[in-house]
């Protein structure tokens, strides 16, 4: 029988947090904030997968991210996402060795967010680190069609220094906004063809709004592409929700973003 609503199942970077640690409270636009998705959030941790070894690529994690994921769906995970972008490049061996839709990064969006644009204008990819982000994770084969995207990074800055220090150190919302602006201001300046923005990393979200705001740009993050898929989902779950209301969405798992 099917469960009465989806599961968004979270692939969780090894940060190096003991079980002492403080539970922080989730942002807004966190992956594991309940107010994010209308939904139910499990998360759990990808055994060897810290911050540094997973942005600069480890292939030998594939091995780690299916038995997680595997995991998450023996406990009813519906979707597969994961708590950082660069785990795109395990995307193929977890939805190979799963049966629900996994969307590990939203890069997964690129091909599809510059067909929105017209052929002179680009796209800027935002990420936490772009001298780890390679062309080949693009999902774009055309040279022509590369040379439309644009990659900028906040690498040399507090909030990388944090994400991959061990234990994990939360970055204050403003010193993030501020490092995300300052590349996003000179990617424009460089590249006045821009005309969108997507997110890679998944501590980006809180400043989602705020950088749209700032520039007037469509801004996509990982959470626009969670969404989407587990609204694919809804006509599974309509029959059940039209019996029972939604009970009030729960999250598992620590924030670390």
């Amino acid at each position: 029988m099917l469960q009465d609503r989806a599961v968004l199942g979270v692939l969780e970077l090894d940060e190096g947090l003991s079980s002492d640690s403080p539970n922080q409270i989730p942002r807004t636009g966190a992956l594991t904030n309940p107010a994010t998705f209308e939904c139910l959030i499990i998360t759990e941790m990808v055994e060897g997968a810290r911050p540094d070894v997973v942005i600069r690529g480890e292939p030998l994690l594939d091995m780690a991210c299916v038995a997680a994921a595997r995991r998450l769906v023996q406990q009813g995970a519906s979707v597969i996402t994961s708590d950082c972008g660069f785990f795109i490049r395990h995307q193929e061996a977890v939805a190979a060795a799963v049966n629900v839709p996994v969307v590990l990064s939203s890069l997964l969006l690129v091909p599809a967010l510059l067909r929105q644009l017209a052929p002179t204008r680009k796209l800027a990819v935002v990420t936490a680190d772009s001298s780890n982000l390679d062309a080949d994770l693009l999902g774009v084969d055309s040279q022509e069609r590369r040379a439309r995207i644009v990659i900028g990074g906040v690498e040399g800055g507090e909030y990388l220094r944090n994400s991959t220090a061990r234990p994990f150190i939360r970055t204050d919302i403003a010193q993030i906004e501020k490092e995300v602006a300052a590349c996003v201001a000179q990617l424009r300046a460089d590249h006045p063809e821009i005309d969108m923005l997507l997110f890679e990393c998944t501590g980006f979200p809180c400043v989602t709004d705020a950088i749209r705001m700032r520039t007037g740009l469509p801004v996509y993050d990982t959470t626009h592409l969670c969404r989407l898929t587990l609204a694919s989902l809804e006509p599974r779950y309509c029959a059940a929700r039209a019996q029972a209301p939604l009970s009030e969405p729960e999250s598992f798992g620590s924030e670390s973003r």
